[in-house]
Order: C-alpha cells, then sequence, then structure tokens
C-alpha cells in the first residue's frame, strides 16, 4: 500500500513538473501566434485587431479558455481568433492571406529559434549527481525540448485548411469564391467532423508524424554545425 502511495506522488510531481514546463510555452506560443495576426492585419491596413487591445504579447488577452485546456491536457487546442476586417485591405484576398499566413510562419519562426536554443544548452552538461542542479538541468532541457516542437506542431496544425483555423483563410485565396463560400455553408458540420478526428487520433497521427519530422530534421541539420556536432 505504502508503495501505491509513493507511486501516486512521484507521479502527481512528475505530472505538476510537465505542466509547469508546458505552461510557459503554450502561453509564449500562443501569444506571438496571435500577435503576428493582428501586427500583419495592422500593416496591411486594419485596425481592428489593435484597436481591440489584440495587438500585444499579453497572453490573457488571447487564451480560449476551452481551447488552452485542450492544448494543456489533450496537446491540441486553440487561441482566440484575432478579428480581421477585409474590407480595410487594399487586395482583400492577399491581405487575408498575409493576415492567415503570419501566424503558423511565426511558430516556424519560433521553432527554428528553440532548435538552436536547443542545440546550445545541451552543450552545458548534465550533472552526475543526484540533486537539485541535475533535476534543474532536466527541467530546462524539457523546456527547451518541447518549445520548439509545440511550435511546429502548432504551425501544422493552423495550416490545415479547416475553418477557423489559418489553412481555411488561406484557402480562401486559393479557390474561386463560389467553391470557398459553398465549402463555408457547411462550417459547423466541418468543425464537427474535424474534432472528431483529432480526438480519435485518426488526425494527430498524421499531424504527429509530419511535425516530427520536421523537427527531428532541423534537429540533424543543425547537428551538422561543427559547434554542435557530438
Amino acid at each position: 500500500m505504502f508503495s501505491w502511495i509513493r507511486g501516486f506522488f512521484t507521479n502527481f510531481r512528475e505530472s505538476m513538473i510537465a505542466l509547469l514546463i508546458t505552461l510557459p510555452v503554450i502561453l509564449i506560443t500562443i501569444s506571438v501566434h496571435e500577435f503576428s495576426h493582428a501586427f500583419v492585419a495592422n500593416r496591411m491596413g486594419d485596425p481592428t485587431a489593435r484597436s481591440l487591445g489584440r495587438m500585444t504579447l499579453n497572453p490573457i488577452k488571447h487564451i480560449d479558455p476551452i481551447g488552452f485546456i485542450c492544448m494543456i491536457f489533450l496537446h491540441f487546442g486553440w487561441a482566440k481568433p484575432v478579428p480581421v476586417n477585409a474590407r480595410y485591405f487594399k487586395n482583400p484576398k492577399k491581405g487575408m492571406a498575409l493576415t492567415a499566413l503570419a501566424g503558423p510562419i511565426s511558430n516556424i519562426i519560433l521553432m527554428i529559434i528553440g532548435c538552436i536554443l536547443l542545440n546550445f544548452y545541451m552543450l552545458i552538461p548534465m550533472p552526475e549527481a543526484e540533486g537539485f542542479l541535475r533535476t534543474f538541468w532536466v527541467v530546462g532541457y524539457n523546456f527547451f525540448y518541447y518549445f520548439p516542437l509545440l511550435n511546429i506542431y502548432f504551425a501544422i496544425f493552423n495550416f490545415l485548411p479547416i475553418p477557423p483555423l489559418d489553412g481555411s483563410r488561406i484557402l480562401f485565396v486559393l479557390l474561386p469564391d463560389k467553391y470557398y463560400f459553398g465549402i463555408m455553408k457547411y462550417e459547423r458540420v466541418i468543425m464537427i467532423v474535424f474534432l472528431l478526428l483529432l480526438v480519435t487520433n485518426i488526425l494527430t497521427i498524421p499531424i504527429s508524424f509530419v511535425a516530427d519530422n520536421i523537427f527531428d530534421g532541423f534537429m540533424y541539420l543543425l547537428g551538422l554545425i561543427p559547434l554542435f556536432a557530438a
């Protein structure tokens, strides 16, 4: 019985540590993503997001409670969409496309930065003796590992051409209006099917495959640099 109790508290402690590592990574990821949408929309002539206080890196402005909880516990989720008014754009399709692209591209940039930081971190040897320093090193490693990985996951996820994800706005540029709006009539049905595919892992498996391979590939390329070579 006592071994079960010790095991429970050990697993609980590890879960809390994982949660504390994941939280700042998620907050940074969604804040930069949504800020990028607002920033590009503003530069393209639409002040809507800026006037509503969304052109900020403050995560409180961007968090969708349900989406945030899903990201923590289900490993997929969403932020509060940045409002965009295409009527402000000189070229609505171009403005919508660039605004939509800004979010996922910002996450790809964060992934690249994160991989570089992870490689620098791995130059620091892990303390051999058990204790605070070793635990601190492991926590730091997990942060720098999950940071780029979560960002590439978030980028791939948002590139899916499914409403209300960024990929659906990019689809608006690629398809003739009649086809695009014909698809959007079934937006709610598409979203329900999409969530079911995520919950049943039918869609998360290919997303993970693509994201993991991009992450591993970039880490491999960085490993060819003499500074990071083992």
